[in-house]
């Protein structure tokens, strides 16, 4: 009897998925490319290349605002791209789907229009220890303009987030809590759901930063129960400088623009403007209209995967790997905590991280080193930097091992 395991493996063929990449066929220095470097971003499949080409092909037009063909193409495949993202996250409705410049730009939105004006001087914004620079900046920011203070829920040393003590945070001046979903810095997957049940028991706001989640991992923002949701194209292998916040409509709909232009309009006068319906008030200006189809494209190449083979061919890779990478003599991986997504921190002992990038690179194997843009990660565990592999559904086992010999290789160079 086929298992569940075996019903998803069948359906992944992934050297069929790894042609749907061209860039994947090229060579760097000589060598077959060996791209693990994910979680920075994915590389993107023909659907949503072909989907971007098409637009500025055939189709090119401003949306919303034209009667011609053209516009009314474009305007129907931008907004079908907001459906694809409702449907990716559950969202009760497209009205609740904005799009942004990505991850970061959604937390500067809910920063600047939904918590800044409830700001007093002396409240609390609690976010944990493993965020993105771009769940601390805004924050910080924020803090600056109100007088409000920025709480640190602490990490252990697998690189965990310590619940309890989140909890402990919680008072009556809390505000909103932001939280990673999957840290980029340490694979780390947080316990969103349980976190959002303890701020609701105190009628405090969620921020999810799910970044690193959507290429890996069903989401649904209903399930979750959090109030705000960011996400980013590029990591889940659709263009760059498109994302979408997600919100409840009730909390959009309290929440003022954040920018003011055209397209968040419906009516302006020199006496004052009515602003357009969700989600468009919050997307002021022409928007990012390729990027947004070539967003859609994603998310349905994504579908037509399946998220849970994904998982289960990603999953794979990150055991191999764990598992080969514990063998290397003076390697340390930084974050093990017990739920992970496919990425993996580590350090040489007497090798700086750039070295290992600088010439692992030289076997056309591409990883990522440096601080993640998660520099609190890195002070935590008393680390200047580390080198970082990430994976994704078109990653072999035996590219594991191409990057594991150049990783030898520079081990004997610089030890």
């Amino acid at each position: 009897m086929a298992t569940v395991e075996s019903k998803v493996r069948d359906q992944l063929d992934v050297f069929a998925l790894r042609d749907q990449f061209p860039v994947l066929a090229r060579t760097v220095h000589g060598k077959p490319l060996v791209y693990l470097d994910n979680a920075a971003t994915a590389q993107r499949p023909l659907k949503v290349i072909e989907a971007v080409d098409a637009f500025y092909r055939r189709y090119n037009a401003n949306v919303h605002r034209g009667v011609h063909q053209l516009s009314v193409e474009a305007s129907d495949a931008f907004e079908g791209a907001r459906e694809d993202v409702r449907r990716l996250l559950n969202a009760a409705s497209t009205r609740e789907v904005v799009f942004t410049r990505g991850t970061t730009e959604a937390v500067n939105l809910v920063a600047q229009s939904y918590l800044r004006p409830r700001l007093e001087p002396g409240d609390e914004i609690v976010v944990t220890h493993m965020e993105h620079h771009s769940n601390i900046v805004p924050w910080q920011l924020l803090c600056e303009q109100t007088g409000a203070v920025l709480k640190v829920a602490p990490i252990n040393n697998r690189g965990e987030l310590i619940v309890d003590e989140l909890a402990a945070l919680i008072n009556e001046r809390t505000r909103l809590i932001g939280i990673v979903h999957v840290s980029n810095a340490l694979g780390t997957i947080n316990p969103v759901r349980a976190v959002c049940r303890i701020a609701r028991q105190h009628n405090v706001k969620v921020l999810v930063d799910g970044a690193q989640a959507t290429p890996h991992m069903t989401v649904d923002v209903q399930a979750l129960d959090c109030d705000f949701y960011c996400i980013s194209a590029h990591k889940m292998y659709g263009p760059t400088g498109i994302g979408a916040l997600w919100a409840r409509e009730a909390l959009l709909e309290d929440m003022p623009p954040w920018q003011g232009g055209g397209e968040m309009i419906s009516r302006v006068s020199f006496e004052g403007t009515t602003y357009n319906e969700l989600p468009h008030k919050f997307e002021a200006g022409t928007p990012n209209i390729a990027g947004a189809i070539g967003f859609g494209a994603a998310v349905r190449f994504l579908e037509a995967v399946s998220i849970d083979a994904i998982a289960w061919q990603e999953q794979r890779l990150l055991d191999y790997a764990t598992e080969r990478m514990q063998d290397v003599k003076g390697l340390r991986i930084i974050g093990e905590a017990a739920e992970k997504g496919p990425v993996i921190s580590f350090t040489l002992d007497g090798v700086h991280p750039h070295d290992i990038g600088t010439i692992i690179d030289h076997h056309g194997v591409a990883i990522r080193t440096g601080h993640h843009c998660a520099m609190p990660v890195m002070q935590f565990f008393d680390l200047p930097a580390t080198a970082r592999v990430s994976f994704a559904a078109y990653n072999l086992r035996t590219e594991i091992d191409v990057f594991l010999d150049a990783l030898e290789e520079a081990r004997q160079m610089l030890v």
